[in-house]
């Protein structure tokens, strides 16, 4: 059983219930109005957290949604997860040295995402936008990832 934050206890009057006024932001679209039901736990560290920054309960919530919602420009781009492994974390394996970064291709059999190319791990040159529908095109393009990359 989790145990529950403990936050410490506030005196309590109206007046400390009532969200404080805050400058009009006028937002870009319309806004919807919506109710939700907080713990008390949760509904106390709104409120320590909106005196703490001075602004009204709702400007919180939406700050930690704004928060959530935010996605990089590159997170799929520059993102160390996606980039080669040194050889040194495989060497010694049995598998195919790309295997980590390759996966896809080797357990469904779809283009390789990595190549090698003068010993450095580059990105696959783009599938042409007919690859999957026009057989030619995918032998041609799967030939010439077979001339260039030497992993294989």
């Amino acid at each position: 059983m989790k145990k529950r934050a403990k936050y410490p206890k506030q005196k309590k009057s109206a007046s400390e219930l009532k969200e404080t006024p805050a400058a009009v932001v006028v937002p870009s679209e319309p806004m919807v109005r919506t109710q939700i039901y907080l713990s008390k736990a949760e509904h106390d560290f709104l409120q320590a957290e909106a005196r703490r920054r001075e602004q009204p309960m709702a400007a919180i919530i939406r700050g930690f949604i704004d928060e959530k919602m935010e996605i990089p420009d590159d997170a799929w781009t520059n993102n160390p997860i996606f980039k080669p492994w040194p050889k040194e974390a495989y060497s010694g394996s049995d598998g195919h040295e790309d295997a980590g970064i390759n996966l896809d291709h080797y357990l469904y059999g779809v283009p390789k995402d990595w190549i090698k190319v003068k010993g450095e791990w580059v990105e696959a040159p783009p599938l042409p936008k007919d690859y999957y529908e026009n057989r030619e095109s995918a032998e041609a393009y799967d030939k010439m990832i077979r001339e260039m990359d030497e992993s294989q």
